[in-house]
């Protein structure tokens, strides 16, 4: 890209749809332009998440109500996570100059550029590369919060991650093996030595054996990739232990699965176990909490695969097939 230039090359969505090869199309458009409180990132890498379906598609309907536009999408791609360099900096953005390595979540990261605001980027980890930091934000803020924040983990606590080879779990097992827990990942036949490679104490291979039979208590369960009705899930926690619904996907235009977790907020008060679900918080404080658990070579992205940008709906799709081992990225 010429110096000076004033266009950029990105992904480019008029509409809502839930087939990426129908509503993501490769164009050249104006380049961001920023305002005084918000920083301009050279993206050189993005990554793929199941929200960025949802984003996408609009589905179930309250996302829309959350600010991605209501008839058409507010932002011209889904990518939203990131890694790259600084190229600007607004008037009133302190902590960041032009050419600082950063990650983080920005708008649109589809794209050689993207905007982002200074509270939900930090500087990149030195020992990944821009590919593997692109993995980080989204997936690995909502492990990092189910782990300490909600799961409340503790050192010696019998842990259970459901969907432990997608892309909150492969973060998720390693930050509970961060905190002292004893790990057990739950998995695909195809998924299980994904999941032993990140230090999984124990695997379950869902198609031969359930983990929720009643046999074996846990301390604390995160729920990522299921749709476990609750009273089995109750079923192996311990009398005080925590449910964590991080996911659990289900067709449905208006909840998408969203039910489940409304079911485990109102039964929570009437027992003893704790059952819940977050919304996860994008932050800088907590980016900047991975990084140090990164840099101490505790938890490493688990990418399985990258696409070039003009890809991305292939790389949404090969997510949405379920076969992704960890992170997908897209090469800008």
């Amino acid at each position: 890209m010429t110096a000076g230039r004033k266009t950029m090359t990105a992904i480019v969505q008029d509409e809502y749809g839930p087939a990426p090869e129908d509503v993501l199309r490769l164009d050249e458009i104006e380049k961001p332009v920023i305002k005084a409180d918000a920083v301009l990132v050279r993206v050189h890498a993005a990554s793929v998440d199941r929200g960025t379906w949802h984003v996408m598609a609009g589905l179930p309907y309250p996302i829309r109500l959350a600010g991605f536009g209501l008839r058409r999408p507010k932002y011209r791609n889904p990518g939203r996570s990131l890694a790259g360099t600084v190229e600007a900096v607004g008037t009133s953005v302190t902590g960041f100059r032009p050419g600082d390595a950063v990650f983080g979540i920005g708008d649109a990261s589809f794209a050689q550029y993207a905007r982002a605001r200074p509270d939900k980027l930090a500087p990149k980890p030195a020992n990944l590369s821009f590919d593997q930091a692109a993995g980080v934000p989204i997936s690995a803020l909502a492990a990092l919060q189910a782990v300490r924040d909600h799961g409340r983990v503790q050192a010696g606590q019998q842990v259970v991650i459901v969907g432990a080879s997608g892309g909150v779990g492969t973060f998720a097992v390693q930050i509970a093996k961060a905190f002292g827990a004893e790990v057990t990942g739950v998995c695909s036949t195809a998924k299980v030595d994904a999941v032993r490679v990140l230090g999984a104490d124990h695997i379950v291979d869902y198609s031969r054996e359930d983990f929720a039979d009643g046999k074996h208590r846990y301390d604390v369960i995160l729920d990522i990739g299921g749709n476990r009705r609750l009273s089995r899930l109750r079923r192996a926690l311990t009398a005080r232990g925590r449910l964590v619904i991080v996911g659990g996907e289900a067709d449905g235009r208006w909840l998408g699965g969203i039910d489940r977790q409304l079911r485990a907020l109102l039964l929570s008060p009437f027992v003893g176990q704790k059952l819940g679900t977050f919304v996860a918080s994008e932050n800088a404080e907590d980016l900047l909490a991975l990084r140090e658990l990164i840099d101490s070579g505790r938890i490493t992205p688990a990418i399985d695969r990258t696409y070039p940008l003009n890809e991305v709906a292939a790389a949404i799709r090969y997510m949405l097939d379920g076969h992704a081992r960890g992170k997908v990225v897209v090469t800008v």
